[in-house]
């Protein structure tokens, strides 16, 4: 009964997310000439997200195949509920983004007021949130009541190690899940490297030949590269960062869920015996947990577009994610004490509770902290309005590569305090209720994600309403409104980056001991503790270690190379298109935008696929060669590496964005638009696009697609591997 009661709340969330999308619709689009430009960007996101889900359709099907016929079907259709999820969340999003863009820019021009404005664009971005969260956990708990439920896969009876047709053992439940994760995790790895790809080769282009090699104002009309950039920003920066939120969502979700099915089995091997009553309440916790954070969410996001405007964008966004953070600390103090207060001492004792029913929610509390934390110190090292990146701005004084080099010091700087918070959270969240509860932290780091993508979302929404401002020569005051509403954006941008890097250590962690727990044998009994313990001097845990931490830097480097071809043939076509249409530099022809448009869709459907398969298939073929010792080093490396360039790229891309930003809004003395120094940062700038929005923020999904999928097939080669 009760599963069929929290099934409610996502419902909940998404007749919300229609109103939400209906209202802003309501509203006017402004100009002919306003509508003439969103409508074009709406038809070339559309486009680019149908040929990208129809590529992505032919993989989830031949996956959940094989997925079908290796494991059982019920994983299979796990995975495509994944899929259709997750696939759901980013299309509503996205569509919504390209409607509001218009309309926040029509609310600036009339209005003039960044109040008022930013509660529309707030609203847009509410439409992603509310989506991320209301599908992911329509889906989960679908599953729940589905296969744990109505197929009893979560009876007393079935919560046990099973072996299938082929010798391969695991615990169904256990297994079906992990299927749902995967889906949702590849849906986000093509979202991130497609979208990434497609937006950063615009906007290289567009920045290369339009700022610094023609001196063109953002998103002049007359550049060829700015209606493909105002699309990137959609389906990167919008679709994109749905589906990679939501994947980090589930993925923390579900490692607790893992992690307790295991741990209950093998304690019971041992005759310590945690009974039915309190494995189940802790398998249906953490969605108990997600749905107050949802609720939570929902009031801070309506909090918001409710009140008052104020005419401190920075302090309404932030208030959000405060009201959201508190009401959930509330709701789920409440909720888990009154759901897990009858579970017996001792039993939780046996699982490391140290303080009782109430140590799952002091671990997630801790994730919030962490989580908050690490955003702040993104903040810190990203925004103009701190030391790190002003002093960045000042550097671009001395041309390109000084502020590039001092852009690389920023960054790799900026990795120290986060991984300090990371292993602090790690620890104390151990401490708190053992490697459950550092799944629980990475759920509190997630909790109210309706609200974090909301704010996130909003940025994107923003960024277009100023393209199209500028492309519709409306009022500068128009501009100078969607500007201070984009510098924000950005900044809550890398916050939301740093919580997807924070949950996704976390997760892997809980990710791995899943990993390992699923190697026992159900015939032998086997101690919990030792059965943790990873031979580090293993010849074989060290090389997949130094395999794994390798890992990240080339999948990084492809993806780099992916946006930087696709931006070569952009700017060859920019250049074209102005040396051989005649009066195009004096705005007397238009350019020919679809080209353009046509380039980028190339290059990233052409290139989105090597990225999602190098992270679904080398745990596999590592896998069946070298067995299971050799993946758990892989894994470890691939966390480790992968966590410490993820904060890098990001921080150091969003350091180089808002330098930019500070000398074009005449910060920094002496310096302005046009400048040498401003050409300089353009570059550094340029430089940094690829880092933040491609690698930084796909780093993330393939540690965890990796977690996932060694996890789902550790079953079969740790039986069938050559060496």
């Amino acid at each position: 009964m009760l599963l069929y009661l929290l099934i409610t709340v996502p419902l909940l969330a998404l007749l919300f997310a229609m109103y939400n999308y209906r209202s802003v619709l309501k509203l006017d689009e402004g100009t002919e000439r306003m509508s003439e430009i969103a409508l074009a960007i709406r038809e070339g996101t559309r486009t680019f997200i149908n040929h990208e889900y129809t590529t992505v359709g032919i993989y989830i099907v031949f996956i959940s195949i094989i997925l079908a016929i290796v494991t059982d079907i019920n994983t299979g259709i796990a995975f495509v509920i994944g899929a259709i999820m997750s696939g759901s969340a980013g299309y509503v999003g996205m569509k919504m983004a390209t409607y509001a863009n218009v309309r926040v820019s029509n609310s600036a021009r009339t209005t003039k007021n960044i109040g008022k404005t930013l509660k529309v664009a707030f609203q847009g971005g509410s439409v992603m949130g509310l989506s991320v969260a209301g599908f992911a956990l329509l889906g989960l708990i679908i599953i729940y009541i589905i296969f744990g439920k109505w197929q009893g896969l979560l009876n007393i009876e079935n919560i046990k190690v099973i072996r299938n047709w082929l010798g391969i053992s695991y615990i169904p439940f256990a297994m079906v899940i992990s299927g749902y994760a995967l889906g949702c995790s590849v849906i986000a790895m093509f979202d991130r490297v497609g979208g990434g790809i497609y937006t950063k080769a615009a906007d290289m282009g567009a920045d290369l030949v339009g700022k610094t090699e023609l001196a063109l104002p953002e998103d002049d009309p007359r550049n060829p590269a700015t209606i493909a950039d105002n699309v990137g920003d959609n389906v990167g920066d919008v679709a994109g960062l749905g589906a990679d939120l939501l994947e980090s969502y589930i993925g923390a979700i579900i490692s607790s869920v893992i992690l307790i099915l295991y741990a209950s089995f093998i304690l019971s091997k041992n005759n310590s015996i945690i009974s039915y009553e309190t494995t189940y309440k802790l398998i249906v916790y953490p969605v108990i947990f997600a749905i107050m954070g949802l609720i939570g969410a929902m009031l801070g996001i309506f909090y918001v577009i409710k009140k008052k405007s104020t005419d401190n964008p920075h302090k309404e966004l932030n208030t959000s994610l405060l009201f959201s953070a508190t009401f959930t600390g509330i709701f789920t103090l409440i909720a888990g004490y009154y759901y897990l207060k009858d579970l017996p001492q001792n039993e939780l004792k046996l699982l490391g509770f140290k303080y009782g029913i109430f140590s799952p929610w002091l671990s997630a509390m801790l994730g919030i902290i962490s989580g908050i934390i690490i955003g702040l110190l993104a903040e810190y090292y990203t925004s103009d309005k701190y030391k790190p990146t002003q002093e960045l701005a000042t550097f671009a004084k001395g041309g390109p590569a000084i502020i590039i080099s001092k852009g690389m010091a920023l960054g790799m700087k900026s990795v120290l305090y986060p991984v300090f918070m990371l292993m602090f959270g790690i620890l104390l969240a151990n401490y708190f209720s053992g490697l459950y509860g550092v799944a629980m932290a990475a759920m509190g780091m997630l909790s109210f994600v309706a609200a974090t993508v909301s704010v996130d979302s909003y940025g994107p929404i923003a960024d277009n309403a100023g393209g199209i401002s500028e492309m519709a020569e409306l009022d500068p005051e128009v501009r100078k409104i969607t500007d201070m509403l984009d510098s924000v954006g950005n900044t809550t941008a890398a916050i939301g980056k740093g919580f997807a890097i924070g949950s996704a250590a976390f997760a892997a962690l809980s990710l791995f001991a899943s990993y390992v727990y699923s190697q026992i044998n159900p015939d032998m009994a086997v101690d919990l503790k030792t059965l943790l313990n990873i031979n580090l001097i293993s010849p074989r845990t060290i090389a997949g270690a130094l395999f794994g931490a390798a890992l990240p830097f080339y999948f990084s480097a492809y993806l780099i190379d992916a946006v930087v071809n696709a931006a070569e043939k952009m700017v060859e076509e920019i250049r074209r298109q102005f040396r051989e249409i005649p009066g195009l530099m004096e705005g007397k022809n238009k350019p020919d935008y679809n080209k353009c448009i046509k380039i980028s869709s190339e290059g990233a459907l052409k290139e989105m696929k090597t990225p999602a398969l190098i992270a679904v298939l080398t745990p596999i073929i590592s896998g069946f060669i070298f067995g299971t010792e050799f993946v758990g080093g892989l894994l470890a490396g691939t966390t480790f590496s992968g966590v410490m360039l993820a904060i890098y790229t990001a921080n150091a891309g969003g350091a180089w964005d808002n330098a930019k930003k500070y000398i074009e809004n005449n910060n920094l003395e002496g310096e302005g638009k046009g400048t040498e120094a401003h050409k300089a940062s353009v570059v550094g700038d340029t430089v940094g696009d690829p880092l933040k929005d491609t690698v930084g923020p796909s780093l993330d999904i393939l540690i965890k697609i990796m977690a996932v999928t060694s996890l789902i097939t550790v079953s079969v080669f740790k039986i069938y591997h050559l060496f």
